[in-house]
């Protein structure tokens, strides 16, 4: 694994990942580029550039990318890989096959860790081959490094939008934004709440027959450590508190008519 430290800072995250391109060779579905592109665009990459596609623009594209249009807009089209790849700092190329004459090979997630290290010093190229074949060897030697997803060895195709969606998020995650949203917090339950929920449940346990407080065994100490291992909320105390009284009162009911 990466040594490098994600940065929390999205302002530093968004820099990095203006710096890197996807580029897609010689793709032949025109619904897969949009794919791509609503790919890329969850992750907050946005530079698409197409080395020779079968057809584009193309209103499959469109209707695929599902919000991501204007990025389809703002691609550029390249006649070789040669002139996609230009500029960059770093090329990273997208294969699950093994190659006989490939260089450095690097798993999915390492390969991000340096394309965001690269991207300090200029841009960064992400290359995926036709939904076929893949890139070829040619056009792998174009690359500096070779990345791969790990996958089913049984099954190790992957959808060429799906390829992208992995690079992009394990970019997006190499880039510090890592974070994620977070549920509401409720009040805590205290400690004098826990030891009134279990002398309450002591009474109702006792008045059901289910306890015997003359001999106790380990019942009453398991169920201080369940209460104080759950984490109750006041709220969730206070549930089941009054979920005991109704026992309480039901008991009640059945001795008045006893």
């Amino acid at each position: 694994m990466s040594s490098i430290v994600p940065s929390a800072n999205p302002s530093v995250t968004a820099r990095a990942l203006e710096r890197v391109r996807v580029v897609l060779v010689r793709t032949s579905h025109s619904g897969n580029i949009g794919a791509a592109a609503r790919a890329m665009l969850t992750m907050g990459v946005d530079q698409l550039v197409l080395v020779a596609p079968s057809s584009f623009p193309d209103p499959e594209a469109v209707a695929r990318a599902t919000g991501a249009a204007w990025l389809l807009d703002a691609a550029r089209i390249a006649v070789t890989l040669d002139e996609a790849l230009s500029g960059c700092a770093l090329t990273i190329g997208f294969s699950a096959r093994p190659r006989e004459f490939a260089g450095r090979v690097l798993s999915v997630r390492d390969a991000a860790f340096a394309a965001i290290a690269a991207a300090a010093h200029g841009d960064v190229a992400l290359v995926f081959g036709t939904e076929m074949s893949g890139l070829s060897n040619a056009e792998l030697a174009r690359c500096a490094v070779i990345a791969t997803i790990p996958t089913n060895p049984h099954y190790v195709s992957l959808n060429l939008a799906a390829a992208v969606q992995v690079a992009a998020y394990e970019l997006r995650v190499a880039a510090g934004a890592g974070h994620v949203w977070t549920a509401p917090r409720f009040i805590s339950a205290t400690q004098d709440d826990i030891d009134s929920l279990h002398a309450h449940a002591t009474r109702t346990l006792t008045a059901m027959k289910f306890l015997n407080p003359r001999m106790p065994k380990r019942l009453l100490p398991r169920l201080r450590r369940l209460f104080n291992r759950a984490g109750l909320e006041r709220e969730e105390v206070n549930i089941l508190r009054g979920i005991l009284a109704r026992i309480d009162e039901v008991l009640g009911q059945r001795r008045d008519k006893g």
